[in-house]
């Protein structure tokens, strides 16, 4: 009986805690490419210029909160480079959101999760902003834990972009609709990589 009482605790010892047992800082980055299914009031149909916002690409950079339940609450910057028919040099959108995540933990390596998201953004030509609103996001992702440490993974996400009434450097009046904004809708695909560091217990 002693013999066995010693040998199960010493194969107990080699098996590490489980990352489910742990509250965690977890940051990292992802590339994003957005499409824009309909640039609504921002590109009316009856408007004499081309449409200034239309799909692309960018970086996310995000850092949040993983607690030991199933949720992860955090922020992310990201920034994108869109097509504009030549109406911007460079036409940059950007996105500061408040981010949450809903996780489905099956004590599996690779889980799904509901994300949600609201937060402000800017709309321009090099950086500028030439106007500015909300955006939200609701979407689906997975997330593939390759160690403790480390996750890959990749979202889904539908955002509708709300911005102020602007008019262009070719100037079209742009959003000029709903008390002085306009919405347009966004697709947006993400593949990322994150870093997990344990918290200290209280």
């Amino acid at each position: 009986m002693v013999l066995l009482h010693t040998e199960g605790a010493a194969a107990q010892g080699n098996v590490g805690p489980s990352p489910a047992s742990f509250d965690y800082f977890q940051y990292g980055g992802a590339l994003t490419a957005e499409t824009v299914p309909s640039a609504g009031h921002i590109c009316p149909s009856d408007a004499v210029q081309p449409c200034i916002l239309q799909g692309g690409g960018g970086l996310v950079i995000r850092a949040g909160y993983r607690s030991r339940s199933p949720w992860y609450l955090g922020g992310a910057y990201e920034f994108s480079r869109h097509d504009s028919s030549n109406l911007l040099v460079l036409p940059i959108l950007q996105q500061i959101r408040a981010e949450g995540r809903y996780y489905w933990d099956q004590g599996q390596r690779l889980q799904p999760y509901l994300l949600g998201g609201l937060g402000f953004a800017l709309y321009g030509d090099e950086w500028a902003a030439e106007t500015a609103g909300a955006v939200g996001a609701l979407g689906l992702g997975l997330e593939f834990q390759v160690s403790p440490e480390l996750v890959v993974g990749g979202a889904l996400a539908y955002r509708p972009l709300l911005l102020r009434q602007w008019t262009d450097s070719a100037g079209q009046l742009r959003a000029d609709a709903l008390a002085g904004f306009g919405l347009a809708h966004l697709i947006s695909i993400e593949l990322g990589v994150e870093l997990r560091d344990p918290l200290p217990r209280w």
